[in-house]
């Protein structure tokens, strides 16, 4: 028996030396990445490099494009055919139809086929279009259903379940089980296509040819995963790079260090020492022949194992590279000065307790939020009827109270916005607790909490907070950017510095006015502000007579929040300031522009030195925001159902799924034949 027969009778791997190349013809449209209502015409990948393929893309938020609603054309053929909409109910989940060209496409295909695979029947639906409309109807030859594929690997198939991130297994792949888990339902689904594949698939494949266990799915997946870092390996060269470490725990309560330039490895730790950690990052670039010497950034988060002076793994690092400069990441160094200022001003501090309270009274049960809706809804009718806003299209939505996250400082700016906007609706349930609560605790807190709301001070300190990080959550959401670099992060720190300063120099007669103004709307008491200022309860002690309420609220809340928010924002971002220099050029408005503009003309050459310098602060990490977010993908892949997933499963799972962009560089014949050089398939 031929060496290859088994393997070949099952996949059908393609003859390329026998195909003919199709060159794709063009069509010609005008893309909008922004995602439009409508998708845009389809066009052959090689002209159509910068598509978006994040799983956050509008393309993909909002499916195949599938218009029912027009009147397609008729071809030019003799039968005069023309799209059925009526097609888009037997393939829904891919099939999508362009009016501007008047062809179908596959959607999972058009996005993780990086280029025309030389396939006429696949590259009809990914560049040169499909509306032959005559051979739709052929029985087991229609081009839908052979573009699905008769493999249980076939392209089309791989794309789909890494489109939605699919589990390959099932808890229960017994023959008698309902549910047999995605990969061999998939398979089953298939097969009622065609009786050949049926009789070739599942029970009744050969015995030592099926290539459905779970062993061999996680070949394939490996050698995929392989695939993608070792094109990352090949794109870092002999070039510098920086490391980015973060960790968190994955549903199997285990921790995980990430390790990545891009995405590259997630790597599960005995402990988060520092010294365990700089093994396992070692072991990881050594083999992928990343020297440590090459490093030139470290970017971590401020956990003392992290950037220790003496012992973290940053001092480890430089002992072994002193040009590994450390970069403690900005986005947590904004979120200590937050969190340390907050609790340095009593009196805020006061406010984010009372603050979290409130809104929890109200979220606690489903109930309580209808409520709050309801009595939005009420509010948005009256002030409709007395013309105090108009309406329009999407105005006046009705909402509900943010939480506030303790690690995620900005959602403490989303609960004030909300706060204020529903005031009213969240007054109005508080008082019906506090007056028909279930028992005299729900009716104890809610009182408490509603005589908080309606105080002077609580809503002075309400307003003062959404101007403070009004400013500094325009910073968070820079510095989390994929894209941002050190210089232009350096000058949003600044910027940032100077809003607050001028908050603190001019801004509290616009905001007393704006406080003054939201009492007398919602009728809350406002004090007399030359009367003399009283410290707690009882007789007066150790206080100023002199002391009025507009000083203490002047003086002892709003001037004291606004110089702690901007001495913290000092003393976390000095000494970058002080240590990097920072170089203005005409009509450059990033260091990466200068970068592309010195290489372009040629003096990166001639300024050798300086084009090492701004290549330098280029690999320099801005925050660990990026490898968070993988965190995020983990999630989807590891779940409370697949939480005993292996390390080596799960980490070439993220790579696939996070890099698909790179992994759909790779066709199925290469998978094959990996797949078996791997060992004897008889």
């Amino acid at each position: 028996m031929s060496k290859r027969k088994t393997i070949d009778a099952f996949l059908k791997k393609k003859d390329i030396s026998n195909s003919e190349i199709r060159t794709p013809v063009a069509v010609e449209t005008n893309v909008n990445t922004s995602m439009p209502d409508e998708h845009p015409s389809k066009c052959p990948k090689l002209q159509f490099e910068e598509i978006d393929r994040d799983p956050g893309s509008p393309y993909i938020e909002k499916g195949p494009y599938q218009p029912k609603n027009i009147d397609y054309p008729y071809n030019d053929d003799t039968h005069r055919r023309r799209f059925q909409p009526s097609w888009f109910k037997s393939h829904k989940d891919w099939l999508e139809c362009s009016p501007s060209t008047d062809a179908i496409y596959c959607l999972p295909c058009y996005f993780f086929s990086k280029k025309p695979i030389g396939r006429p029947e696949s590259d009809a639906f990914i560049s040169t279009s499909f509306n032959n409309w005559k051979k739709v109807k052929d029985g087991m030859n229609c081009p839908l259903v052979r573009h699905v594929g008769k493999e249980p690997n076939s392209p089309h198939k791989i794309a789909v379940k890494s489109f939605q991130a699919c589990a390959f297994r099932g808890h229960d792949e017994r023959l008698d089980s309902k549910n047999r888990g995605n990969f061999m339902e998939l398979i089953k689904f298939t097969s009622t296509f065609n009786d050949k594949v049926a009789s070739v698939v599942l029970e009744n494949a050969p015995g030592n040819a099926k290539y459905t266990s779970p062993t061999i799915q996680k070949e394939i997946l490996h050698i995929l995963a392989s695939n993608v870092r070792n094109a990352i390996r090949e794109e870092i060269g002999d070039a510098k790079f920086c490391i980015l470490v973060d960790e968190a725990r994955d549903e199997s309560k285990r921790a995980n260090g990430h390790h990545f330039e891009r995405f590259f490895h997630i790597v599960h730790v005995r402990d988060t020492t520092a010294l365990t950690l700089k093994n396992e990052i070692c072991v990881v670039l050594s083999h992928y022949n990343l020297h440590i010497e090459n490093i030139r950034g470290q970017g971590y988060d401020g956990a003392s194992n992290m950037h220790g002076e003496w012992n973290g793994l940053q001092a480890i690092f430089l002992k072994d590279c002193p040009y590994a400069y450390y970069v403690h990441c900005m986005a947590h160094r904004l979120q200590l000065s937050l969190v340390t200022a907050s609790r340095e001003v009593k009196d805020v501090h006061q406010f984010f307790d009372h603050l979290v309270n409130s809104i929890n009274i109200v979220v606690a049960s489903s109930k309580r939020n209808d409520e709050l809706q309801h009595a939005q809804a009420e509010q948005v009718e009256n002030m409709i009827a007395s013309n105090e806003i108009e309406t329009g299209r999407g105005a006046n939505q009705i909402g509900t109270l943010q939480r506030a996250v303790d690690t995620r400082w900005g959602s403490h700016f989303q609960s004030i916005c909300s706060l204020i906007k529903m005031f009213d609706a969240t007054c109005k349930v508080i008082n019906t607790i506090s007056e028909e609560g279930a028992n005299y605790k729900q009716r104890g807190d809610a009182e408490g909490a509603y005589q908080v709301l309606t105080s002077f001070e609580f809503i002075l300190i309400l307003h003062l907070m959404k101007e403070i990080m009004g400013i500094t959550n325009v910073l968070c959401q820079a510095l989390q950017q994929h894209s941002q670099d050190l210089l232009n992060a350096m000058h949003l720190v600044s910027t940032t510095k100077s809003l607050i300063q001028e908050l603190r120099d001019d801004g509290w007669e616009p905001l007393l006015a704006s406080v003054i103004s939201f009492c007398e709307q919602h009728e809350i008491d406002i004090p007399d502000m030359n009367a003399r200022y009283t410290k707690g309860r009882g007789r007066y002690r150790r206080q100023d007579d002199d002391l009025t309420m507009e000083h203490h609220f002047k003086i002892g809340i709003f001037t004291v929040a606004i110089d702690f928010q901007l001495q913290e924002l000092k003393n976390r971002f000095s000494e970058l300031t002080t240590e990097l220099i920072i170089l203005n050029f005409q009509n450059m408005s990033t260091i990466s522009e200068l970068c592309r503009g010195l290489q372009i003309s040629g003096k990166s050459n001639i300024y050798f030195l300086i084009d090492r310098l701004i290549r330098l602060v280029l690999t320099l990490p801005v925050s660990t925001a990026t490898a968070e977010r993988a965190f995020s993908a983990m999630k989807l892949l590891k779940t409370r159902l697949r939480n005993r997933m292996e390390d080596e499963f799960l980490a070439d799972n993220m790579i696939v799924y996070i890099e698909k962009e790179i992994a759909g560089n790779f066709t199925i014949e290469i998978i094959m034949d990996e797949f078996y050089s791997m060992k004897n398939r008889h």
